[in-house]
């Protein structure tokens, strides 16, 4: 299929983008493209005018601020996948970059697209839910930040105000001892729309007890969520193999998970529990081994 028609407008600034999608009632901004463009290709989306916000100055890079790294939105995930501060600070999503998409989709599509667009299968909101980040925004009535737990309300949705774009994308950085993550998901094909994906990041102590822990799925859900349960029932445990199990248990049980042509709801759940405990398995042992 072919997109339904539209105009095109490139913007020299954030104000006049945020102007256009004020007074377009079926506008979308596109940045990288990688999600947007085939979702018009199907007419899964059919907007009136494409906002471009590529070339705006000040919407890419990579910062430090200390407690978090903030990344402009049009900041490419090749960047970010080849940056040594992702690497160093960023371990868990330095883990999930490489599956996201192919390499010349990583090479168009930006951190902030692919967290504004909402896809359930999508890793980098996952990995933004994990951690307990956040996200900013503008509109031509304002300015704000929104928590990674208030942000998805369902496939392709969010709770950003209308008319409002994504201008920043901030994950957590936890300091201290060892850090351990670990990321796993299934699928058709390397590189395919995820099925169920697990995210989990750990901070033990000198004993290797688990001190600080946070676990994710994504892809099974209508978007993704951070087993909060879990995460607190493990902390403090030496996270063998029965203490993931046990605390993996009731979040699991409880997830809301999807069914459709690729996969039932059975299955789902059954692979988000083993990838889940694998992804907690992988983060105790990288975070064990630092201790070496």
């Amino acid at each position: 299929m072919k997109a339904a028609a539209f105009d095109y407008i490139r913007p020299e600034s954030l104000s006049e983008a945020a102007g256009l999608l004020a007074s377009h009632e079926d506008a979308r901004v596109i940045a990288g493209g990688q999600t947007l463009v085939p979702m018009m290709a199907m007419r899964l989306a059919r907007p009136s005018l494409l906002v471009d916000i590529a070339h705006i100055e000040g919407l890419s890079g990579i910062a430090d601020f200390g407690a978090y790294i903030g990344f402009g939105a049009m900041t490419r995930q090749a960047q970010a996948e080849k940056s040594t501060l992702v690497a160093t600070r960023l371990p868990l999503l330095a883990a999930a970059l490489p599956w996201v998409g192919h390499t010349p989709t990583r090479n168009r599509g930006t951190i902030g697209g692919s967290v504004a667009n909402a896809d359930p299968a999508a890793e980098i909101p996952l990995v933004l839910v994990t951690l307990e980040g956040s996200i900013c925004w503008m509109s031509a009535d304002g300015q704000g930040e929104i928590v990674a737990a208030d942000l998805f309300s369902g496939p392709m949705s969010t709770e950003m105000p209308a008319a409002a774009i994504l201008t920043e994308v901030r994950f957590p950085v936890w300091e201290g001892p060892p850090i351990g993550v670990g990321f796993h998901e299934a699928s058709a094909r390397r590189s395919d729309f995820a099925y169920v994906s697990a995210a989990a990041q750990v901070q033990v102590d000198q004993a290797g007890r688990c001190i600080r822990c946070t676990i994710g799925i994504g892809g099974a859900l209508a978007f993704p969520k951070r087993l909060a349960g879990a995460s607190k029932a493990l902390t403090g445990s030496q996270l063998t193999a029965q203490d993931i199990a046990a605390g993996l248990s009731e979040d699991i049980a409880a997830l809301e998970i999807m069914t459709d042509g690729h996969a039932s709801s059975a299955y789902r759940r059954r692979v988000a529990g083993a990838l889940a405990a694998r992804a907690l398995a992988n983060a105790r042992d990288h975070a064990r081994g630092a201790l070496r």
